[in-house]
């Protein structure tokens, strides 16, 4: 993808420390340095920074996760002045309330805007849309999913013309099992303690928050165990990031459930290639609709079946009984009647799902897709600028 010379492209997401919209900043700024372009990242900072520059991004540190008016119309001031300094070719906004003050910047110096949709923002009053709007008011605006999609349209109205959609992609070099070596699994099981035995490792990869479903996964394990299955090992893998009452709660509902065997958090994980492959399949039981759900992919990428909740974008990533299953929303019996399936289809019935879904991810997720589709969205709306 060949952009015009001179192209600096400016992103604004709140922070660089974990999460679909933070990874896919990351990603395209690479996909900008390699195609000779300068790419900025406007964000509070985090520990995504360290891989950001390595890739010959730059990091222009401000605090634009605050929701706080005044400082938002610093930011604005912030963001304006560095539009100028570095003649920035493009905005592009990955959440709601730094895109406020991008949008601003970017009008005060005429600068094209784009905005990523990558959540499913709920609106409860007239108030709510407006401010979910905000990622509506640009040039383009880039739908996650088809789901995602459909929700823009239905909620805000736009002209279907300036919505495109690209799937987020992810990184086939990164999560590739031929690339995962058995001395970085084994890192990670002794890391993690797991014993050498029979059972089935369930991974749930995900921040330790509420909307993931933890609580539900509790409650379905404890169905399991009370009708004497014991041939399961699940691990919580994320950071808390600060919410350390919500991980209390789950560690407390695994301590009265009796389940501190069969259930382990596990905190953050910076290999997710190698916990992918060390686990046998994948779960994303998320609680709301997830827009895309990048981990119901990754885990497909790595030969890993994956159930997940039967809702949002996940219905697109996940082929019910080819890919894996979906299971009912906050359904705790569902969800065991899943996951009892999946242990008692096998290990090799599952690797032969697993076989399936890494090829299917490989053909529709690339993060080169995503790139390439992302520029050629810039492309257009310079074009139509000009």
């Amino acid at each position: 993808m060949s952009l015009p010379p001179d192209f600096t492209l400016l992103q604004v997401v709140p922070e660089l420390e974990t999460g679909g919209a933070e990874q896919s900043a990351i990603d395209v700024a690479q996909a900008v340095v390699r195609a000779g372009g300068q790419a900025l990242v406007a964000t509070r900072g985090g520990r995504m920074t360290a891989r950001l520059e390595a890739d010959g991004g730059r990091l222009a540190q401000m605090p634009v996760q605050t929701k706080n008016p005044l400082v938002m119309l610093g930011n604005a001031a912030r963001l304006t002045a560095l539009i100028r300094q570095e003649k920035v070719s493009l905005v592009h906004a990955r959440s709601r309330a730094p895109a406020f003050s991008a949008l601003w910047a970017a009008r005060t110096t005429r600068t094209p805007f784009v905005a990523t949709y990558h959540g499913v923002y709920k609106a409860q009053s007239g108030l709510k849309r407006w401010y979910n709007a905000v990622m509506t008011r640009g040039d383009l605006v880039i739908a996650n999913s088809e789901y995602t999609r459909a929700h823009v349209l239905a909620e805000h109205g736009i002209d279907p013309d300036r919505l495109v959609t690209i799937p987020r992609g992810i990184d086939l070099a990164r999560f590739d099992p031929a690339f995962v070596t058995p001395d970085r699994v084994e890192a990670l099981r002794t890391a993690w303690n797991i014993p050498a035995d029979n059972r089935t490792r369930i991974l749930l990869a995900g921040r330790l928050t509420r909307i993931k479903g933890h609580l539900t996964i509790v409650a379905a394990a404890r169905q399991m165990a009370a009708a004497g299955r014991r041939d399961f090992l699940i691990l919580f893998a994320g950071d808390d990031q600060g919410r350390t009452g919500y991980a209390a709660e789950v560690q407390a509902a695994i301590d009265a459930a009796g389940l501190t065997e069969a259930i382990r958090i596990v905190g953050h994980c910076d290999d997710m290639p190698a916990a992918y492959k060390l686990a046998d399949l994948a779960i994303l039981p998320t609680t709301v609709p997830e827009s895309f759900g990048r981990a119901a992919v990754e885990p497909q990428a790595m030969g890993r079946p994956v159930i997940a909740s039967d809702h949002g974008g996940v219905t697109e990533t996940v082929v019910d009984g080819v890919t894996g299953w979906l299971a009912p929303v906050e359904d705790p019996q569902g969800w065991a009647a899943a996951m009892i399936r999946a242990i008692d289809l096998g290990p090799g019935k599952r690797l032969e799902m697993g076989e399936v879904g890494k090829k299917r991810a490989r053909q529709l997720y690339s993060v080169d897709a995503m790139c390439a589709a992302t520029l050629a969205a810039y492309e257009k709306v310079l074009e139509a600028r000009r």
